[in-house]
């Protein structure tokens, strides 16, 4: 067996920092990236609530209702612009996600004060996500009644009741359970696809497929259905475990689940392909699809609120399927809610997967470089 050679040593190093610099897309990644995930990682871990948007419904109508509403805008933590006719109004805010919470004012309000008795309150809470239902709560009502309380001096003070909606006692595994379901679908259908094409590239059958007359939406389509039983697979494994282990229950629609559950495969599966038309080697489609998974897990609400984040960096989240699929999800399973409340983010799921196979479409050529 033959020594430690330094001269074949530094012929090795040397030979691998000329194919690294010869790979221009992965040395401009290895550099650009740790940049693009500090700025999303910096800007979008935050967990201070602000301006939570909160579902007014005032029965009163009084110059004493107009106080506590004031008092409330005049926080940091509420944002009470949204005005209700009615509880049902509130109800649909609610399950729509429009709102986090409501404020119920009665029509005996101010009535009750000028008898010195207290006027009950309702404080309604959307407890899907535990970290936004916990502030409220902690934060922003006792500092909201004791601000009243104390502008009331001698005067009764308030009655405030608080309910929690869909997630009463708050727990964090019914929040992040239905979002580790549609995190894993795409985690895993993408990181799959995006080796797709640019395998049969380093591999040299991409030259058999150029001789034949089959077209690139052909191929691509073709490539996909193999890949849609196993996304959808892996989604029917992560909801059993998580119904029957972690006991996490379906309020809503189990069928209107699986059928958004494929549309959101086939959306993760369109961003694969793309990766996979894009890269040169599967080192690249690895490096880009690295890029793409990290960010969407904070961009898309899984980990951390999207009311917390900069609205410049919740604005590159509507561009995440993920982000639309989490709201489905935790709709139809927590809340119970069907198409009526979700039909926005269906129709959005259904417009990034047409773009992105037209841009995947595109992308490919039948030319080898």
């Amino acid at each position: 067996m033959r020594g430690f050679s330094a001269r074949r040593f530094f012929a090795i190093a040397k030979k691998e920092f000329i194919q690294i610099k010869r790979d221009k897309a992965s040395f401009v990644l290895a550099f650009v990236a740790p940049f693009i995930m500090l700025m999303l990682f910096g800007y979008a871990v935050k967990m201070d609530i602000e301006n939570v948007v909160i579902g007014i419904l005032d029965m009163s109508n009084t110059l004493e209702s107009r106080e506590i509403i004031q008092k409330l805008r005049n926080t940091r933590y509420f944002k009470p612009n949204l005005f209700a006719q009615n509880q049902k109004e509130i109800d649909e805010w609610l399950d729509s996600g429009k709102i986090k919470a409501a404020l119920i004012i009665p029509s005996d309000f101010s009535t009750k004060l000028k008898q010195k008795r207290s006027p009950q309150v309702l404080f309604i809470v959307d407890g899907t996500d535990p970290t936004i239902a916990k502030t409220v709560f902690t934060s922003g009502i006792l500092t909201i009644q004791n601000m009243y309380n104390q502008s009331m001096q001698n005067k009764p003070i308030i009655d405030l009741r608080t309910r929690v909606k869909y997630n009463p006692s708050m727990k964090s595994e019914l929040f992040t359970i239905p979002g580790l379901m549609g995190l894993i679908m795409q985690n895993i259908t993408i990181i799959l696809t995006a080796f797709a094409i640019v395998r049969e590239r380093e591999k040299g059958t991409i030259e058999q497929l150029i001789v034949t007359p089959i077209k690139s939406i052909e191929l691509i389509l073709g490539k996909l259905i193999p890949y849609i039983f196993l996304g959808f697979g892996d989604f029917l494994v992560a909801l059993l475990f998580g119904v029957t282990w972690f006991k996490v229950p379906v309020r809503g629609s189990i069928l209107l689940l699986l059928l958004f559950g494929l549309e959101f495969v086939l959306c993760a599966l369109m961003i694969g392909i793309l990766i996979s038309s894009i890269s040169k080697t599967q080192l690249q489609a690895m490096q880009l699809a690295l890029l793409f998974l990290l960010p969407s897990v904070l961009l898309s609400g899984f980990m951390f609120p999207r009311e917390a984040m900069p609205s410049v960096i919740r604005f590159l989240g509507n561009f995440v399927p993920l982000t639309y699929f989490l709201i489905i999800l935790r709709g139809i399973v927590l809340k119970g809610v069907g198409i009526e409340q979700l039909w926005k983010e269906v129709l959005v799921l259904v417009f990034l997967g047409i773009l992105l196979l037209l841009a995947s479409v595109k992308k490919f050529s039948k030319k080898l470089d």
